[in-house]
């Protein structure tokens, strides 16, 4: 790693590696879950596909949609740790229903209850990186977080993959196991983060209003389309699960989810980073180009290589991207209303993705696996018009 490169690591603060190490081991939690749950429900709980999507589409979706009012929340009352803490704790305490869920059901509860808690935490969580970054490097320390968080993202996967070996395919097995690093990352954040003193507000009033609506300007609503058409192209994950398990037997399915979560992980930092120094816009347009070329391959063969191609491919996409979003609006929304601003971004998110999911698990059962990824290829062509139209300002009009 280069000195410059070393240089701004140090200049990162502390409390956004803890947020990050937090991220981790919840990751290491819930992709040990979410890696196999999509076999789970079509294998010992006979779920077809759309159920698959309706799942992870309403699961993925509430927690996008919470965001909104955990984030206006956070603005409101001037703190943001107390909200992250509590979202923490409900990803924590939905573990145990996975292990034991007899039905979609209860398999729907878990997954709402910890995507719940994924909502109440994420605006607050992002708000205080905004808070404690300055402005010059927060594409690098949002970019850190989410290499972190994926670090956790492809570990739960390979634990999973070595527990489901060692126990002949148990899944609820693994799913008890994932309840420790949960509980481990609540205690890391109550202990190891601390948010600026200046948060508590002298005065309180509701954030989402019209007239901060509008005050959010024009250039952080670009973002929120972008981001909006970039969720209806990049469908849940869960359909990368179905595509491998295609291609390989059972307990090396979650093996697709590691793959691309090694190259989000090594990825998202590196890009983060650059972000501070390039245009936003040129590396949006690669990461949209990016997926368009996973959705490709993925749509071409159920070879096992070239599935790992696309799912690398996929990883590629969220390193130049997702990070990237995050920093877009820290830069372009005003530091009272951050909060809020993540919220409503996350909110619009989550309806498209939501219609997104359902959309994919409907083509999946009906044409066919290549059709919805051929889908999701045609949408990225979508997102790359939009993107012609965006400012062509280095940062979107940053503030």
């Amino acid at each position: 790693m280069s000195n410059t490169a070393n240089s701004t690591l140090r200049q990162i603060p502390a409390g956004v590696w803890v947020l990050g190490v937090v991220s981790l081991l919840m990751d290491v939690s819930s992709e040990m879950i979410h890696s196999l749950l999509p076999l789970f429900m079509v294998g010992p709980l006979g779920a077809g596909a759309l159920s698959v999507g309706l799942v992870e589409g309403l699961a993925e979706s509430t927690a996008l949609i919470v965001k909104v009012f955990s984030g206006a929340l956070s603005d409101f009352v001037g703190r943001r740790k107390g909200l992250t803490v509590a979202g923490y704790g409900l990803g924590a305490a939905s573990k145990p229903l996975f292990a034991m869920a007899g039905s979609i059901g209860t398999v729907m509860t878990a997954r709402l209850i910890d995507r719940v808690g994924k909502g109440v935490r994420g605006a607050p969580r992002d708000a205080i990186i905004a808070d404690i970054t300055p402005a010059p490097i927060r594409g690098a320390a949002f970019g850190l977080r989410q290499s972190l968080d994926t670090v956790g993202a492809f570990v739960g996967p390979l634990l999973g993959v070595a527990l489901m070996l060692a126990w002949a395919n148990d899944f609820r097995r693994v799913f008890w196991v994932a309840m420790a690093p949960a509980a481990l990352a609540v205690v890391l954040l109550l202990v190891g983060v601390r948010e600026p003193d200046h948060r508590v507000a002298t005065s309180r009033a509701n954030p989402i209003t019209r007239a901060n609506l509008v005050r959010l300007g024009r250039p952080y609503w670009m973002v929120v389309v972008i981001g909006a058409v970039l969720a209806l192209a990049r469908f849940s994950e869960a359909f990368l699960v179905l595509r491998a398990g295609q291609a390989v037997t059972t307990a090396l399915v979650p093996l697709v989810m590691v793959v691309m979560n090694i190259v989000y992980s090594a990825s998202a930092y590196p890009f983060g980073r650059l972000s501070d120094r390039v245009s936003h816009r040129a590396l949006l347009v690669a990461g949209v180009g990016v997926l368009g070329l996973a959705d490709v391959v993925l749509a071409w063969s159920t070879a096992w290589p070239v599935v790992l191609l696309g799912v690398s491919l996929w990883g590629l996409h969220l390193g130049l991207t997702q990070g990237l979003l995050a920093a877009m609006i820290a830069h372009t929304a005003p530091a009272d209303l951050r909060g809020t601003a993540y919220g409503v971004f996350n909110l619009v998110s989550g309806v498209a993705l939501l219609a997104a999911s359902v959309a994919a698990g409907v083509l999946w059962d009906l044409v066919g696996p290549a059709a919805t990824f051929t889908a999701g290829a045609a949408l990225c062509l979508a997102t790359l018009v939009l993107l012609r139209a965006a400012p062509s300002g280095t940062r979107l009009a940053a503030r």
